[in-house]
């Protein structure tokens, strides 16, 4: 399931015309179930228990960690987990901390 603060949840077909705009894909996902379940193609795993603390670091820092450039506060993110919990929280965590 997939979470973003304008449409809080997504379908696959919405996230794929997403990823076409830019979107930064973050799957808040375990690393075990990426390797058990797979990756989602151009999505960013984080860890739903790294999720703050990587949202907070130095921009190459983060780079550095997850191979990406660190979304500003107004970049378009979307979160997705298993069943949907996790992005929420994940959401949640995301705008406490000034993303919109």
């Amino acid at each position: 399931s997939l979470c973003a603060a304008g449409e809080p949840n997504l379908s696959y077909r919405e996230l794929k015309d997403l990823k076409k705009a830019n979107v930064l894909h973050i799957d808040v996902r375990e690393r075990w179930e990426i390797d058990r379940f797979g990756k989602i193609p151009e999505s960013i795993n984080i860890p739903l228990g790294e999720l703050m603390e990587a949202l907070q670091m130095d921009p190459t820092e983060f780079k550095e960690q997850y191979n990406q450039k660190m979304p500003s506060k107004s970049d378009p993110v979307v979160f997705s987990c298993l069943a949907g919990t996790r992005s929420k929280q994940a959401l949640g965590f995301a705008m406490s901390l000034g993303f919109s």
